[in-house]
């Protein structure tokens, strides 16, 4: 070998390649090839201080603390089972309710009509259809 004093051996006991452009590990410190310098692929002792991850709930979206050596998983299933604070009942996924006297029905989305701007389910849609109190005449007698 012509220059010695010139790359590093992988840290990684298994493999010990002399590498001329060695990785640092950010969390214990050592120098790894390109192929052990993930977390995982060296097994770090010292990954807990840099991979640090919140679990969000699926349901609430409330973050979930996680302690040391527990499995996300797990934590987010007891939240869910004893302190997610969802509640499908309260969901409310039909808000847009018909402004026409009678009806209770609610839309998805908006429905506004270009006359009065009142906003109206598909059914009274139509300004004839609502008895449209704005100022024009109905642009069509769709009913």
């Amino acid at each position: 070998m012509e220059l010695p004093w010139l790359g590093r051996h992988c840290s990684e006991r298994v493999c010990r390649q002399l590498d001329f452009l060695p990785l640092k590990c950010d969390a214990c410190g050592e120098l790894f090839c390109k192929d052990h310098i993930r977390y995982d692929d060296h097994r770090c002792n010292s990954a807990y201080k840099k991979n640090v991850q919140v679990p969000v709930c699926p349901l609430c979206n409330a973050p979930i603390p996680v302690q040391k050596g527990e499995v996300p998983d797990i934590v987010v299933g007891a939240h869910m089972d004893k302190d997610c604070k969802y509640n499908p009942a309260q969901q409310k996924i039909f808000t847009n309710k018909c402004l026409k006297p009678g009806c209770k029905r609610k839309e998805m989305m908006k429905v506004v009509c270009e006359q009065c701007g009142g906003n109206f389910c598909i059914k009274h849609r139509h300004p004839l259809d609502h008895d449209c109190k704005a100022s024009g005449h109905p642009i069509s007698k769709a009913g």
